[in-house]
């Protein structure tokens, strides 16, 4: 059984608000890039449009890591020193700089604002809010 199988059968929540909260990073996105775009601003829209999927993706990733982490964790149970794989560390900072260096890219080449991205990723945090205060207003408690 795989993680996310695991994930599913301990907390379907969880998994449910996870995925709420990735689509309504994109939908956050997209309407702040369509109104940008109605505005006239052409460059920012496309800066919140790429901020958001640059958090669309960094949420993902950071899923997979952590993912990575209870398996080893659980792989691990019982250990008096548990190790945390050499690829956990690397595959943060790795996103972190493909990220960075993705921003610098279309910084540079394509002339997009970098307030614009920066922007656009603060839609994962919307969503995340948004997410929340749903699980909060739909709980069963």
């Amino acid at each position: 059984m795989n993680i996310s199988q695991n994930a599913e059968r301990s907390s379907p929540a969880g998994l449910r608000t996870e995925r709420r909260i990735a689509w309504l990073t994109l939908i956050f996105g997209s309407a702040a890039s369509a109104g940008a775009a109605f505005a006239g601003s052409r460059l920012w829209a496309a800066g919140l449009l790429i901020g958001a999927v640059l958090a669309w993706l960094n949420f993902r990733w950071l899923r997979r890591g952590l993912d990575a982490l209870v398996a080893a964790s659980a792989a691990q149970a019982g250990a008096e020193k548990p190790r945390v794989p050499l690829g956990a560390y690397f595959g943060a900072l790795f996103r972190y700089g493909l990220i960075a260096l993705s921003v610098y890219a279309i910084f540079k080449i394509l002339k997009v604002p970098l307030a614009s991205m920066v922007v656009g990723m603060c839609a994962l945090a919307a969503a995340a809010i948004a997410a929340s205060v749903y699980e909060l207003w739909h709980s069963e408690g």
